[in-house]
């Protein structure tokens, strides 16, 4: 016979055991590391009782990881920034399809990949411009109000840029392919290598600071770049703003570039539940300006408001209409324009 304190000490195990079994969780691989972030997963997690488990690091990081995981990859759900590496996630079967009246309803049709028969591979939850910086002493708006007028022989020795085959170019590319047909596109791309004042080099915000150093006339940037300067105190960054002008892109075409984002479920989640559950969340009113807000973006739904200070000064625009999810798929085509090109 057992014991009186055995079967007592059993049935706490089994207790705990069963409470651990139970115990619901999420585990995020994520690109995005903003401190704003943190409290949408806190409130995620007190509305629905799923702990999240994340993994942080950047884009090629995180894919590099998961086809290294392969089928034993614990990640439910994976978080990128950019259509580009969405569609080259896609592209290597990091997804798997899922399907959500709720986020099929609230995300716009123009903001996931591609709605095939099992369902979509994954959701932008924010929006971001990829807009025109000139330098207001140099250039006039009316000649870089457009992204062909990068390319134009005018703007000879006057265009700066990042990295042609950084993801936030190829990505704009890939909508100009879309919107122009390759020719033209390509012939962009080649205006583009000749107007340089300098090598491709640095990030958005170098671009920013070499417009208002003069050393380039224009360039291009995403938004959210822009709106950090906007809101900085900081004598420096005032002073930078004070100097250049902001343009949004072919406002009397097809409209200015947008990109996002996004996430979607992992190909072997073993938490399938729990991370279609935290997509949906996600496109919730209260998530989505948690998500915006955090990297001065503009919420996926189109109902819900941001009240961001620098993305009101910087004021409304026409954006494209066009599906992301074309434009992720664009991505081979305009690396092979590039390398045509010499764009570096």
């Amino acid at each position: 016979m057992f014991s009186r304190q055995f079967v007592a000490g059993m049935l706490l195990a089994g207790t705990a055991l069963t409470s651990v079994a139970q115990e619901k969780v999420l585990n995020l691989y994520s690109a995005r590391h903003y401190q704003t972030d943190e409290a949408l997963y806190a409130d995620f997690t007190k509305t629905t009782g799923i702990k999240i488990n994340r993994i942080d690091g950047d884009d090629a990081g995180i894919l590099a990881r998961l086809k290294s995981e392969g089928a034993s990859s614990p990640a439910d759900v994976i978080l990128l920034v950019d259509a580009a590496r969405l569609g080259r996630a896609q592209s290597d079967g990091l997804f798997q399809p899922i399907k959500s009246t709720l986020l099929e309803s609230r995300i716009p049709a123009s903001l996931h990949s591609k709605e095939g028969n099992d369902g979509t591979q994954w959701f932008g939850f924010s929006t971001r411009a990829r807009v025109i910086i000139y330098n207001k002493a140099a250039i006039k708006a009316e000649d870089v109000d457009t992204y062909e007028s990068l390319g134009d022989p005018k703007n000879k020795g006057k265009l700066c840029t990042r990295s042609g085959a950084h993801p936030y170019n190829v990505s704009l590319f890939g909508a100009l392919l879309e919107h122009l047909g390759a020719a033209k596109t390509e012939e962009l791309l080649k205006g583009m290598v000749a107007n340089q004042a300098r090598q491709p080099v640095g990030g958005d915000t170098d671009q920013i600071k070499a417009v208002g150093s003069g050393e380039c006339g224009v360039a291009i940037s995403n938004s959210y770049y822009v709106a950090r300067l906007l809101r900085s105190t900081k004598p420096e960054d005032v002073a930078l703003m004070e100097k250049v002008g902001i343009v949004w892109p072919n406002q009397k075409t097809f409209g200015t570039h947008v990109n996002i984002a996004g996430a979607g479920v992992a190909k072997h989640a073993p938490h399938k539940a729990e991370a279609v559950k935290f997509l949906e969340y996600l496109a919730g009113d209260d998530a989505q300006r948690y998500f915006a807000d955090g990297n001065n973006e503009w919420p996926a739904v189109k109902s819900v408001k941001t009240t961001n200070p620098a993305l009101e000064k910087m004021g409304s625009f026409k954006s494209e209409v066009i599906n992301v999810g074309a434009v992720g798929a664009n991505q081979q085509k305009v690396l092979q324009m590039l390398d045509r090109v010499g764009y570096k």
